[in-house]
């Protein structure tokens, strides 16, 4: 069993580094997201830290419009080691690739009206290539103890694509990682959602990171084991670094009891 493998994150919003409750972002007008941590260092600063760590991997995520200068900054600061994701298409996926990022991660793109394009999927996978493609298949539960459903549009419109070992499977085909939000507890320093990462780790047949509901060293004990040292996690508003009180130090020399 190898470990598993933390990686950091920057989200931006309104072009600043903000730590928000992923589920509250809604395009009304007047919306405002629940916010946990806005940070005063601009997203290249916390870039440069991770790099510094050697911590690649991580991902850079767009929430919404007016982000691209600092996402951009983030990916210059750490060429090569950080993934980007956020209205990724193949008319864009380019410029950020130039900038630095090491994939796109794509999730609305892929889906319309509920379904999976298989076309505009393709389409992803001839403008960067599978090994530099990431889908992004974060999911919810429609009830509870239900099959977990892949949900787009800022986490608010649910697809019909099941996420289940033969949907990772034929997945798996086109694209080199998964990302999975687990959408009804991240951001809330709730505890994972253990049902989806040992899912996870069961099916994935390619590196799979998982986010939410992380707040402490004994969680990512906990992934790595439910996950059988196959899934990695991203972990943000529980750290030091955005307000919380998980010191972000303790997280980068973190290694498995066992």
């Amino acid at each position: 069993m190898r470990r598993c493998h933390f990686r950091p994150c920057i989200d931006l919003h309104e072009g600043k580094v903000k730590q928000i409750v992923g589920s509250t972002l809604t395009d009304g007008p007047g919306a405002t997201p629940l916010t946990n941590f806005e940070a005063t260092e601009p997203s290249d600063a916390f870039a440069a830290r991770y790099r510094r760590d050697e911590l690649d991997g991580g991902h850079v995520i767009m929430l919404g419009h007016g982000n691209e200068q600092a996402a951009k900054a983030a990916l210059r600061a750490f060429p090569g080691g950080m993934q980007v994701g956020g209205g990724i298409n193949p008319t864009n996926a380019a410029e950020y690739l130039d900038a630095g990022a090491s994939h796109v991660i794509v999730t609305s793109y892929v889906f319309r009206e509920g379904k999976l394009d298989e076309e505009r999927l393709a389409e992803m996978v001839a403008a960067v290539g599978k090994e530099r493609l990431v889908l992004d298949l974060s999911c919810r539960r429609r009830e509870p103890a239900g099959p977990f459903f892949v949900v787009t549009d800022r986490w608010q419109k649910f697809t019909d694509l099941e996420l289940s070992e033969a949907t990772l499977a034929k997945l798996a085909l086109v694209c080199a990682e998964f990302l999975v939000h687990a959408v009804d507890v991240e951001g809330k320093q709730s505890g994972i959602e253990t049902d989806l990462v040992t899912l996870l780790g069961r099916w994935c047949p390619i590196p799979v990171t998982y986010a939410g509901g992380a707040r402490s060293v004994a969680d990512m004990e906990l992934v790595h084991s439910l996950g059988g040292g196959k899934v990695d996690l991203a972990i943000g508003s529980a750290l030091d670094i955005f307000g919380g009180s998980l010191p972000y130090k303790d997280v980068v020399e973190w290694r498995p009891s066992s």
